[in-house]
Order: C-alpha cells, then sequence, then structure tokens
C-alpha cells in the first residue's frame, strides 16, 4: 500500500504582521540588508514569523515540516545573494512570471556559507521530527546566476554543486530533502549538458542522508533531459500534475521513474483551496495511468507557497494534510 507524505516545496508567504514589520524595520533599505548580516530586530521578526509558519505546518498535521525560507526575497536564488562572493544586480523576471529577483553574479570562488543550514538548525529545534530542508536544484541555481569568475558553463555548474552539496552538509538530521529544479522544465539543458544536470543533482543529493526529491514545475520535462534525470541518485521525481498532467503521465509511462514520487496535486498559484478529496483523486489517477503503486507519494504544491494569501496559503496546507487521512474505498 502507498504511503502518502503530505508536504510542500517550501518558499511560504509571510504573515502578514511580518511584511509590515520588516517593511518598516529595512526601509528604504531594503535591497541592501538581505544579505544574510540582518540586523536584531529584523532578524528577531523572521524568527516570530518561522515559529508560526512552523507551528502552522504542525497544527495541520503535515507530515514534513519546512523551515518556510521566509528569508528568501530571491526566491531560489537566496544562496547565491546572500553570498559574500556573488554580487547582486538588477532586477530579473523569475522565469515568466510576475515575480523577480536580483541577479546574483557570481565574482569569486563559492565555498559554503551555512546560510540555510543556520535557518534550518533554527526551525530544528521547533520540530519533533519530519523536518524537511529545502534547496534550490544546482541546475536551476546555475540557471539563474551569472558567471563572472570560473568562465565555463561546465565548470560552473560543478561549482554551483559543490557549493550546494556544502551546504547540505552542514544540515541538521532531516528526512527529507527537496531540490527545487524548474529550470530543467523552464530553460531545458542542451545534449551534454542533461546529463552534467544529472550528475550535479548527484553531487548534492549525496551530501545528505535523507530522502531526496528533485522536484520539477511549471510543465515537464523533455523525454531526454527526463531519461538523464532517471539517472540521477535521487530517491524521488517531482511532477506538476497542475500544469500538465498528460505530458508528466508521459514521461513515466514511456520511461519509468522511481519507486517514490511526488506529485503537485494542489496549485501554488491559484487562490480556489483543492477539497482533501481532489488531492486524493489525483494521486489515485496517477497511478492508475501509470499503473504502479508506489512506496511513497509526497503530495505537494506544484510550486513554491509565495504567491499565495497568507489565509488560502493556510488552508491549501491543512487540504494536503486532510488528504492523507481520508478512508477510501478500495
Amino acid at each position: 500500500m502507498t504511503q502518502i507524505v503530505a508536504t510542500t516545496p517550501g518558499l511560504f508567504p509571510l504573515p502578514d504582521w511580518a511584511k509590515d514589520e520588516l517593511s518598516n524595520l529595512k526601509g528604504h533599505q531594503k535591497t541592501d540588508l538581505i544579505s544574510g548580516d540582518e540586523g536584531g530586530e529584523i532578524t528577531h521578526a523572521y524568527d516570530r514569523a518561522r515559529e508560526e509558519v512552523v507551528s502552522l505546518q504542525q497544527e495541520a498535521g503535515l507530515d514534513r515540516v519546512v523551515e518556510g525560507q521566509l528569508r528568501w526575497d530571491d526566491m531560489i536564488a537566496h544562496p547565491l545573494a546572500v553570498h559574500d562572493n556573488v554580487e547582486t544586480r538588477g532586477i530579473v523576471r523569475y522565469y515568466d512570471n510576475n515575480n523577480f529577483y536580483r541577479d546574483p553574479v557570481v565574482q569569486g570562488d563559492l565555498t559554503a556559507d551555512g546560510d540555510v543550514a543556520a535557518d534550518l538548525d533554527a526551525a530544528a529545534e521547533l520540530v519533533d521530527g519530519g523536518l524537511q530542508a529545502v534547496l534550490p536544484g544546482p541546475y536551476s541555481l546555475a540557471d539563474l546566476a551569472t558567471d563572472e569568475h570560473y568562465g565555463d558553463d561546465a565548470a560552473f555548474l560543478d561549482a554551483i554543486a559543490d557549493f550546494l552539496a556544502g551546504e547540505a552538509e552542514q544540515f541538521p538530521d532531516i528526512e527529507t530533502l527537496f531540490l527545487l529544479e524548474p529550470s530543467l522544465v523552464e530553460n531545458a539543458p542542451e545534449d551534454g549538458e542533461d546529463e552534467r544536470a544529472s550528475e550535479a543533482i548527484d553531487a548534492v543529493a549525496n551530501a545528505v542522508d535523507a530522502d531526496v526529491v528533485a522536484h520539477t514545475y511549471w510543465g515537464a520535462i523533455e523525454e531526454k533531459v527526463y531519461a538523464h534525470l532517471m539517472d540521477a541518485d535521487v530517491d524521488a521525481i517531482g511532477f506538476d500534475l497542475i500544469a500538465d498532467h498528460d505530458h508528466n503521465v508521459y514521461n513515466v509511462q514511456e520511461y519509468g521513474t522511481k519507486d517514490d514520487v511526488a506529485l503537485g496535486v494542489v496549485d501554488g498559484q491559484n487562490t480556489l483551496v483543492e477539497a482533501p478529496e481532489t488531492i486524493r483523486d489525483r494521486i489515485d489517477w496517477f497511478e492508475q495511468q501509470t499503473n504502479t503503486v508506489y512506496d511513497t507519494v509526497y503530495a505537494t504544491a506544484n510550486t513554491e507557497l509565495f504567491y499565495l494569501p497568507v489565509n488560502k496559503f493556510a488552508d491549501k496546507l491543512q487540504s494536503l494534510a486532510n488528504a492523507t487521512t481520508l478512508e477510501v474505498e478500495a
């Protein structure tokens, strides 16, 4: 029987009070203060907000609890945007939506700085088991960044993978690691690069003693890229059933997948709240279409959740948790 694990890909919306308080604290220097060296009042506000979103997940009954990534104003570019050897420049559109991040320009060696690990350490003190880490996948992080140091795409991807692996090695005990890889869909790697992307994911996955999910979204991966991703040493691949359920099912039908899967069955960008029964129906449909009973299905939102109003975000967490406890007719 399939184990259904309710979780999310993280990057939560800030609580409303935190938006107001942090906006006031940062003032006109907002983009200069998100550097990993925030002042005491700002740090305290983020600590309180983290406690709130961790508590929200635990009260909802999610099986995996994330730190929330509330400091990630540059979204999945954040781990580079706060690095000492990276200069953040102009505002760049985040793929094809109406969110933006500062262009992280790498100008020196990328060594792990413990920024993400420090936030996870703080979350670990609030969570009694089931902690899940979230990192950008190496291919997506390299795709979102600009290289002015390594000088070669392959060398840059390797450096990004080593940087993320070094960060992951500093994590506290975690149950699961979600590597967010939307660029595998949005800017598919070319021949040769697709194999290197798989090897880069391997490097990060092997840095943790936890189940690793390579979560892809905003569509489906091209067939050749998917075939190489299947070679990666991850426990599960994530499929966005909201954006393109048919093509994702086709990939699995043609090339198989891992014993575990992550299914984006809740829309992270739409305020309509899915019923728990709808979530279970989508999971059952995927298993029927792929003719497989998986060991574990990670039931998750398809994308990050910071797009949502806080109340809708909370409702979607509750629906995900409730979907795992439904009694389903045999």
